[in-house]
């Protein structure tokens, strides 16, 4: 009974974690990301499908464009003010544009 109650809370915690992150879209949308960037296109900053190339097979891209999200980088790109969850949803967005 312990290790059923165990598993379930584990669960609860793991799923609560994720229905608290928004999708990637919707984030992307909030956080007015479209006033540089496109699916497609370049505009002030690459579009997403360039990213999504350029980081192709890139096994440590999501760590790396998340901690870039989060700190602004060194290209002076805003910081966005999210959780790591939310940080990597917004980056599997952009990892999987074409």
């Amino acid at each position: 009974m312990k290790s059923t109650l165990a598993t379930a809370a584990v669960l609860a915690f793991a799923l609560g974690g994720n229905a608290s992150a928004g999708t990637g879209e919707d984030l992307i949308a909030s956080n007015k990301c479209s006033k540089c960037h496109t699916a497609t296109t370049t505009k002030k900053g690459p579009s997403f499908a360039s990213l999504a190339t350029k980081y192709k097979g890139d096994a440590s891209a999501p760590a790396k464009l998340a901690e870039f999200l989060k700190t602004g980088g060194k290209d002076d790109h805003d910081k966005v003010a999210a959780s790591d969850a939310d940080l990597k949803a917004i980056v599997a967005v952009v990892l999987s544009s074409k």
